[in-house]
């Protein structure tokens, strides 16, 4: 598959961050990888949201473009690929930390999600060094 090239519309952070993740998509994708254990086509596939499969290979190739995932050949299927995160996208994780808790605080959310928030505002460092560390070891499988 072609990589999707991003057209950046202008040098300020903001703007760069939502060139790469400012669609209703992608940030879910990378939710997927790296608080699911979602690494294939498939998994994402089985996502909630129900993301068209042309979204989803449009997403995929994007976040592969901007270096935020990277495409493997699955190691017990080479008809498949493994998507797994780099260090880019493991340095969102204070990001989607936020987002939980800003969501915690002014949305409805689930039980599961309720109670991640609650362990965020207790120790937001440890949650961040632990999920690190997990996301860093799927990088090296």
């Amino acid at each position: 598959m072609k990589k999707k090239k991003i057209n950046k519309r202008s040098l300020c952070p903001i703007s760069s961050a939502l060139d790469i993740f400012g669609d209703k998509w992608s940030l879910l994708v990378l939710r997927d990888i790296m608080f699911d254990s979602k690494s294939t086509y498939g998994d994402f596939l089985q996502s909630e949201e129900k993301i068209a499969t042309n979204i989803l290979a449009d997403r995929l190739s994007m976040l592969e473009w901007a270096e935020m995932i990277v495409k493997e050949e699955h190691p017990e299927n080479k008809t498949k690929f493994v998507y797994k995160p780099t260090q880019k996208a493991i340095d969102l994780v204070p990001v989607f930390l936020e987002l939980i808790v800003w969501s915690d605080k002014h949305e409805k959310i689930s039980v599961r999600a309720k109670q991640f928030a609650k362990q965020i505002r207790k120790d937001k460092d440890a949650v961040i060094k632990q999920l690190s560390v997990h996301l860093k070891s799927l990088m090296k499988k």
